[in-house]
């Protein structure tokens, strides 16, 4: 409430000046709208002055606000009720009642995008037949780059010929920042693939292997069509292969691989595999690349893909809403796996490597010609192992208001409903006095 300057309106008889302006706003979104603003005296001593006034207050007001003051003087429990809220189509509800926004966080994309990420020069943990340079031989050799357009390219050599046993030269990045929880979005226009190559698009987490956990989001090897999800953990982390996904339980010997436990079913973890024969490979780049999401926060981890052709408005217009996008291609439940237990300080990861433990071990039932250590000799086997990214977008979750309890429990009394519901009884009283 801000009073008027009395001197300056004339008065006829005794009156109550009345102005106010009421505002709501949404917490960390910059939102600020004012719904009502009234500078205006209402007369309620003098009773056969009031109707005009009573009047002209409402017709001041808009529709909306009208249907606002029927309510208010009929209902008068709803006195005490907060203003009208405005609607985002981008709201998403946790189970609990809680309701969220994913507002954007980091924005990897464009010239500055080697800015955020360090690469890694050491021996492939998964001993792989590469050499991974550190930047400057990356920037250098031309195997990372940014083209004019922005697109970011990362690649493996392909214009070397190698000897016996020499390893090939390829990048690996690890992004400065750490995240524990968020939703990941990478647009992409080609992902590495061919016989002997072995890409993924992952994240990690900081400290000892595999206790701090690992999500592999694009995973394959050779010129597999179908690309694979897996989680890797410290023991007690389990896949229920009853969620609701659409991808596949990839298995061992027959048997599920459901136990996440890195250290456990020759580090396998648990994986699904995902239904489209285009989601990995000459097909997924074919239509154009798409969109590969992983979202993670205390419900789960989900991660979807989308084709060029396909992909959500509300990603295209940085507004992204999961809850949305239909059924996750593959998901770990939180009643299995604790993914704020099992998941601390993930550092974004990209990477292209040769042969190794996967690609090298199943090279000789691929489908792949000669040995996996003689097609790497060629450089021209390599032209197509490449990462060619658009942008990779981090949101973090936004809570708008709290928890819904399972017992109903009256609103509190804020200050804007109480002039609201003070307003309207003085016009209600006149109105009766006037009468």
């Amino acid at each position: 409430m801000r009073p008027i300057n009395e001197a300056a309106v004339p008065l006829q008889s005794p009156s109550l000046f009345l102005a106010f302006e009421l505002n709501y706003s949404l917490p960390g979104l910059g939102y600020r709208q004012t719904v009502l603003s009234h500078r205006q005296p209402l007369t309620i001593l003098m009773h056969y002055d009031l109707p005009f006034y009573v009047l002209s207050f409402l017709l001041l007001d808009p529709p909306s606000t009208l249907a606002h003051t029927s309510d208010l003087l009929f209902h008068p429990r709803s006195w005490f009720s907060s203003p009208p809220q405005k609607r985002y189509d981008t709201f998403d509800v946790n189970p609990n009642g809680s309701t969220f926004l994913w507002i954007l966080e980091d924005d990897y994309s464009g010239p500055t995008f080697f800015n955020y990420f360090g690469f890694y020069d050491g021996a492939d943990p998964t001993h792989g037949t590469v050499n991974y340079v550190n930047s400057s031989e990356a920037f250098s050799k031309g195997l990372a780059y940014v083209q004019d357009d922005g697109i970011v390219v990362m690649k493996g050599d392909n214009t070397t010929w190698l000897g016996d046993g020499v390893n090939r030269d390829s990048v690996r990045i690890s992004s400065y920042a750490q995240y524990n929880t968020g939703l990941f979005i990478l647009d992409l226009n080609q992902a590495p693939w061919g016989c002997g190559v072995w890409p993924a698009f992952w994240t990690v987490g900081s400290g000892i292997w595999p206790s701090t956990g690992e999500v592999d989001i694009i995973e394959g090897v050779h010129d597999n069509e179908h690309n694979q999800i897996a989680w890797h953990t410290g023991a007690g982390c389990y896949l229920n292969p009853n969620a609701s996904f659409t991808g596949t339980v990839t298995q061992t010997n027959g048997v599920n691989n459901t136990d996440c436990d890195g250290n456990a079913n020759s580090n396998s973890g648990c994986g699904i595999s995902e239904w489209s024969r285009a989601s990995y490979g000459p097909y997924f780049d074919a239509q154009g690349g798409g969109i590969f999401a992983m979202k993670w926060d205390e419900n789960g981890i989900s991660v979807y893909s989308f084709y060029r052709a396909a992909i959500p408005v509300d990603i295209d217009n940085g507004s992204p809403n999961p809850s949305n996008w239909g059924v996750p291609v593959a998901s770990l439940e939180p009643t299995t796996c604790d993914p704020l237990k099992y998941f601390v300080n993930h550092s974004i990861i990209f990477d292209i490597t040769f042969c190794g433990d996967w690609a090298g071990n199943s090279y000789a039932t691929s489908g792949c010609p000669g040995s996996c250590s003689d097609r790497l000799k060629d450089p021209s086997n390599f032209v197509n192992a490449s990462w060619s990214i658009n942008s990779l977008k981090v949101y973090r979750k936004q809570i708008l208001n709290g928890q819904v309890s399972s017992a109903a429990t009256p609103s509190p009394i804020t200050r804007a409903s109480l002039t609201w519901g003070l307003t309207y009884l003085l016009i209600f009283v006149g109105i009766l006095a006037s009468l």
